[in-house]
């Protein structure tokens, strides 16, 4: 066995030196964050864009982004951008996927991280409105400046296998919805229309859904019964959920 002064440092081991004069290097390339914003409004579902701020994207639009500080923390980025192009401030944001192409952006290095929200529009009221911050269609976004298609593109498929995965849209709906409005809201999301009794029989059959003995009221079509998301049960078998496969 070799003893501690018969033990050789590993050739491969860099000095601080080095390691240091590489961070500097690496600190050539900036960070930044793009947060994609989805909005559900009116049976649609919407995404926040803002025109782009830069000579050679003039005219077209991009979605809410800036550079992260050095000594920022990269998720305290993400809100603080969301806040400053919006003004919305109670909106959780999840992180999605990073973007490193070397020529993505047109001042030199830039990687981004991609951050996804999906809100209530009616919830969230935008206090800030320049560069003519508007919600779109999800189904008119296209040509986006930068890559900020792909990053959109991205997260929209995200958002549609979470909400699969997770029944994240009750949080959009009414305390007390109707079944049509709950269909409503994935065929926005998902972009297809669907089997009414097919889409109802999945759902009654994961016993979540809280019949209040109510019916809807002042509505242009036959009146439905209202119902209540049991998230109580829902969170007693998060643990075994396996998604809802339509």
């Amino acid at each position: 066995m070799a003893t501690i002064a018969e033990t050789k440092v590993p050739v491969n081991v860099k000095s601080l030196k080095a390691i240091q004069s590489e961070v500097k290097n690496i600190n050539r390339i900036a960070l930044s964050v793009d947060c994609v914003i989805f909005g559900f409004d009116e049976n649609k579902l919407k995404v926040l864009l803002i025109r782009s701020d830069l000579k050679k994207f003039m005219g077209r639009w991009s979605l809410l982004g800036d550079l992260i500080d050095v000594a920022e923390d990269v998720d305290e980025a993400a809100y603080r951008i969301l806040r400053e192009r919006t003004g919305l401030k109670d909106v959780y944001l999840e992180q999605v996927h990073t973007f490193g192409k070397p020529q993505r952006h047109p001042a030199g290095r830039v990687v981004t991280i991609a951050y996804c929200s999906l809100i209530n529009i009616q919830h969230h009221k935008l206090s800030k409105m320049e560069n003519e911050l508007h919600w779109h269609d999800v189904n008119n976004v296209k040509d986006l400046a930068f890559d900020h298609q792909q990053i959109f593109d991205t997260c929209y498929l995200r958002l549609q296998k979470r909400i699969q995965e997770h029944p994240l849209g009750f949080n959009l709906l009414p305390k007390k919805f109707s079944l049509r409005e709950l269909q409503n809201l994935y065929e926005a999301i998902l972009d297809t229309k669907m089997d009414r009794r097919n889409f109802r029989k999945k759902f009654f059959s994961m016993d979540l859904l809280i019949d209040t003995d109510e019916i809807e009221r002042d509505v242009p079509h036959r009146p439905g019964k209202l119902y209540k998301f049991n998230f109580d049960k829902y969170e007693k078998r998060k643990k075994k959920w396996t998604g809802i496969d339509f």
